[in-house]
């Protein structure tokens, strides 16, 4: 058996539909929309609306922990603008295409820049989307929690962490725990480039702990200082970000 693992997609729709190729299942662990691209500033929703400078400034912001200086230019450039239907007609743009990507059989869970109410009308019946709960695959039991936890940035898909503890309490015993968000691990949580700690979950970190999967697997951070490592018998793999690499992460059994 052969799954190969992606997250962060970020707009990769062309890289997106040759993920699978090999494997017998596809698992995407979110972000499948591009907001806006941290590493080229011309890309994505955010540029095409306000331009590149803007872009550039807003990356300078965030990246700076600047988050009122970047509501401010956030505020100001929205300003007359009917941001959510602006904002929902470019994802659905994106989501069509990116759907319509997707390999059968594919498992997916949602990032924390995803729309999840937008999911049901763009997921195709090869395409299973999961979220505080499993699948087997091959005779593994998969475990899947999407979304990410409460921040500054605001993103579309942050929750609090007791709705967050509960998904991953509700996936009871599993062989791979899969989530779009790191377990709280200092070293795994931190992105070299954007100089800054993402957030992870405690409540991951206490699941890997106490029922001891053979993977945990995760994106969301893009550039970790680490991107594997293990606790006991499981092995914490950042699968990547699929957006930079084009290349899925592999899982064999």
């Amino acid at each position: 058996m052969r799954v190969h693992v992606v997250s962060d997609v970020h707009g990769a729709t062309e890289a997106l539909a040759r993920a699978g190729d090999g494997a017998d299942a596809l698992i995407c662990l979110g972000d499948l929309v591009l907001f806006l691209d941290y590493a080229d500033h011309s890309r994505g929703i955010f540029p095409d609306l306000f331009g590149v400078d803007n872009a550039h400034r807003m990356v300078e912001l965030r990246t700076a922990r600047l988050f009122d200086e970047a509501r401010a230019l956030d505020r100001r450039l929205w300003d007359g603008i009917d941001r959510r239907s602006t904002i929902e007609t470019a994802v659905r743009k994106q989501y069509a295409e990116l759907f319509a990507a997707f390999p059968t059989p594919t498992y997916a869970t949602y990032g924390n820049v995803d729309i999840p109410q937008l999911w049901p009308e763009y997921a195709a019946p090869g395409t299973t989307v999961l979220d505080g709960a499993t699948a087997e695959i091959g005779g593994r039991v998969f475990g899947f929690v999407g979304g990410g936890l409460r921040t500054p940035m605001r993103t579309p898909f942050e929750v609090d962490e007791a709705e967050y503890a509960a998904k991953v309490e509700a996936l009871g015993p599993v062989d791979v725990l899969c989530s779009h968000i790191p377990p709280a691990i200092p070293e795994l949580c931190y992105d070299t480039e954007a100089r800054r700690f993402e957030r992870g979950s405690e409540a991951l970190l206490e699941a890997i702990r106490r029922l001891r999967p053979k993977y945990a697997v995760f994106g969301h951070v893009h550039q970790p200082l680490v991107a594997r490592t293990r606790i006991g018998p499981t092995e914490l793999v950042n699968v990547g970000h699929f957006n930079h690499t084009r290349t899925p992460w592999a899982m064999e059994w």
